[in-house]
């Protein structure tokens, strides 16, 4: 049964920083991405950032050159480096990942952050 747990979400005032990790268990195949997605009161979920199983990484234009993806194979681990926050940032922030060989996508329970004034 594959789990994502994630952790690290909270409170921070506009201009500081969180770190949130994820890490999945009960994976037997290779993960291809490994990302975050969030979603703001009343707002679909939005895509945050993607890492590759290479090494690429890919940010929504909202969060380029703020936050900061990377992410560990061999611990099937993932974290997100935010930077400069901003209170549109605030969302719940979910961690995502796909399997391509079991065409399945997994994804975390999410994790609040909150970017006051």
């Amino acid at each position: 049964q594959v789990q994502l747990v994630e952790s690290g979400g909270g409170w921070v005032q506009a201009g500081g920083s969180l770190r949130l990790s994820c890490a999945a268990s009960g994976v037997t195949a290779i993960i291809n991405d490994m990302g975050w997605y969030r979603q703001a009161p009343g707002k679909p979920r939005e895509w945050v950032a993607t890492a590759g199983r290479g090494g690429t990484t890919n940010y929504a234009d909202s969060v380029k050159g703020r936050f900061i993806i990377s992410r560990d194979n061999a611990k099937n681990t993932i974290s997100l480096q935010m930077n400069s926050l901003k209170p549109e940032d605030t969302a719940d922030y979910y961690c995502h990942i796909r399997i391509a060989a079991w065409a399945s996508d997994y994804w975390g329970q999410g994790t609040q952050v909150t970017v006051s004034e």
